[in-house]
């Protein structure tokens, strides 16, 4: 199994020794649940030794504790500029998002993000697998109890867009992508090409309502990523907001399209 970056390697590593050790477990006796010798999980621990994906899964067997350190790692496999807002849409009980090019992370499948992910050359197989996994365990926010409203608007383009040879795979996401939006909190809305120009062009924007009433935005660039929490900020982000929401087809509308667009990669 790959290994494990650092920082990150060194961050696991010290939260699953903390945990061994709150469980009263020896490293033998770990290294027995997690399918590793003690001295494996030694040198592991001690940092001679590189933290693997496989030895993160053997942990979490021997700790009980439902998969937390795979979810942790794949979380923090994220960008160090993204992990803020990360923060936000955990807690927020609205989100707002405009994407004019692609279909927003947490409605994508997992094989369209991977193809998205592929598309920055500078990343390496095992660091597209992290970052899928992360973006997949982030979805887990609209299914768990008390989900946040989530409404999505998205330039017509970002339905039409597929590769070469990625026909089937466009196909899926936009059916996924219904079935997301037929769900009770949920909501997405299709600019449709024939508004031409319009103010969202220059680029998504995200926006979270927190449990305090506060709002935080975020905008994503070619070089990285910004939270925005300063009022003349957000209220830029409301005013383009309310601009792309304005210009967007109602729901029935924009699903009868997707699934229009959706038949025709079939």
């Amino acid at each position: 199994m790959p290994d494990v970056p650092d920082p990150v390697a060194a961050f696991i590593v010290s939260e699953i020794r903390r945990a061994r050790g709150a469980a009263g477990m020896t490293q033998e006796a770990f290294g027995r649940g997690a399918g590793f010798s003690a001295s494996h999980v030694s040198a592991v621990e001690s940092g001679t030794r590189a933290l693997t994906v496989d030895f993160i899964r053997g942990a979490d067997r021997a700790l009980n504790n439902g998969g937390l350190f795979e979810r942790l790692a794949a979380t923090l496999g994220a960008p160090s500029w993204f992990l803020p807002w990360l923060d936000a849409e955990r807690g927020a009980t609205q989100l707002r998002y405009f994407e004019p090019n692609l279909i927003p992370g947490l409605l994508q499948t997992e094989a369209y993000a991977r193809a998205v992910l592929r598309l920055d050359p500078r990343l390496s197989d095992d660091e597209v697998d992290r970052r899928v996994a992360g973006r997949i365990e982030r979805q887990a926010i609209l299914t768990r109890e008390a989900p946040p409203q989530l409404v999505v608007v998205v330039d017509e383009g970002a339905i039409r867009r597929a590769g070469d040879g990625a026909e089937k795979l466009m196909a899926e996401q936009l059916f996924h992508l219904v079935a997301c939006a037929e769900r009770p909190n949920i909501s997405v809305h299709v600019i449709p090409a024939d508004v031409g120009l319009h103010a969202g062009l220059s680029g998504p924007l995200s926006l979270a309502h927190m449990p305090d009433g506060s709002w935080v935005g975020h905008l994503e660039s070619q070089l990285g990523g910004d939270v925005v929490d300063q009022p003349a900020d957000l209220d830029t982000l409301f005013e383009r907001w309310e601009s792309v929401r304005t210009e967007a087809l109602p729901r029935r509308q924009s699903l009868d399209l997707i699934k229009e667009v959706a038949n025709q990669w079939t």
